[in-house]
């Protein structure tokens, strides 16, 4: 049980923003946990605190410009602020210096892939440096866990993350979102690692109790994971779409500069964009949904694809990105936190960890399940194998 005699000193960077505030209300509820939150804009902290309840610090803190000194006297940093980028580091090493553990709900694709270079220097520390701990990684692969419990084998695997188009957005989703839009993007198909074009690839997909939403590929660090730990052989995908077809299907077209080798980057667009977004604020709905499909060999030896399907509305979609470092929060708070060392969150919580978030949120998650009754059974040796290969993940 939490001492309230002894919190767990949690410092959230970035908490004005789209996740952070939503991070630190969730967190706030928490019993056991003393909340410092730190942005660039001392007066957004304090009317993020202001909603809180108990006595909420705030800080100034640049993300850019932090030492180990500023993270001095806490037990947890939590950096939900972003863009990650694999060239600037600073906050993991002012981590390090100041042997304060780390979570982050980074998606960049290089940020993730370097985080390992770590692990020595974490063990040396002896803290624990958590990278992914949002939607995608850690959501998405407690779901496979779940879905795939006891499988053969893992045949396919398709991720989608589909925002309603009033949900608030951030300038770091944007700039993110940006710097692979029209690039070339390293995804697993056909059983092997083919090139796509960033935003490319656009599909309609169906989501039961929401209808059909645009779907495009991303370059996220989830293509990587998913290859390295479930071993798929055929494919494993992750896509994300926008509401609005406008939106969607303008972004894919303003990705051809790129593509011909025009301009190197919309990035610096971001600015102009997220304003141009904002126009359409009034347009669409305020229903968003994650969809997670995997197929492959059950346990019986039979063809089987199972989805799980999450709806989120009233605006509650930006909720669910935070829900895995909360839990991490709670794990640390609980003293069942990593051993030393640097990963990235993929198989350290377990679906059940996101369940009593889910029903206080109001959001609905639901499993189908197809079976295709005449599929022969998978040879024996398969199950070992896979057993043998989700075990040593």
């Amino acid at each position: 049980m939490p001492d309230p005699a002894n919190p767990l000193r949690v410092l959230i960077i970035g908490a004005s923003g789209v996740f952070g505030s939503r991070l630190a209300e969730r967190a706030g509820l928490e019993p056991g946990i003393e909340l410092t939150l730190a942005a660039r804009n001392l007066g957004k902290l304090r009317r993020v605190a202001e909603g809180l309840p108990g006595d909420v610090r705030c800080m100034a803190l640049d993300r850019d410009t932090l030492t180990a000194h500023d993270l001095a006297g806490f037990d947890l940093l939590v950096d939900a602020a972003g863009p990650f980028d694999a060239e600037n580091m600073r906050v993991v090493e002012s981590a390090i210096a100041a042997r304060v553990p780390y979570v982050d709900l980074a998606d960049g694709r290089d940020f993730v892939r370097d985080f390992p270079r770590f692990v020595e220097v974490a063990k040396g520390a002896e803290i624990a440096l958590t990278t992914g701990a949002s939607s995608i990684p850690a959501l998405s692969h407690a779901v496979i866990d779940e879905l795939t419990a006891g499988w053969q084998a893992i045949d396919d695997i398709a991720i989608g993350i589909f925002p309603g188009n009033r949900a608030p957005r951030g300038l770091s989703v944007v700039e993110s979102i940006l710097s692979y839009v029209g690039k070339p993007v390293r995804v697993f198909r056909e059983g092997r690692w083919q090139q796509a074009k960033g935003w490319g690839m656009t599909h309609r997909v169906a989501i039961p109790h929401i209808g059909r939403r645009w779907a495009s590929v991303c370059d996220t660090p989830e293509q990587d994971l998913l290859v390295e730990r479930y071993e798929p052989r055929r494919s494993a995908e992750f896509f994300a779409g926008l509401e609005l077809s406008v939106l969607h299907l303008g972004l894919a077209a303003m990705a051809l500069p790129v593509r011909w080798g025009w301009v190197q980057s919309l990035r610096p667009l971001s600015k102009p964009m997220l304003a141009i977004a904002q126009w359409f604020l009034p347009f669409g709905s305020d229903k968003g949904a994650m969809q997670v499909s995997v197929g492959g060999i059950d346990a019986m030896g039979c063809e089987t694809r199972r989805v799980w399907n999450l709806k989120a509305d009233a605006n509650r979609g930006p909720y669910v990105p935070v829900l895995a470092a909360l839990a991490m929060i709670r794990r640390y708070r609980d003293g069942r936190q990593p051993g030393p060392g640097a990963r990235a969150c993929s198989g350290i919580l377990t679906l059940r960890e996101f369940d009593a978030d889910f029903a206080a949120l109001g959001i609905e998650c639901r499993v189908e399940t197809t079976l295709e009754t005449g599929s022969a059974p998978a040879a024996p040796e398969r199950a070992g194998e896979r057993a043998q290969a989700v075990a040593s993940a």
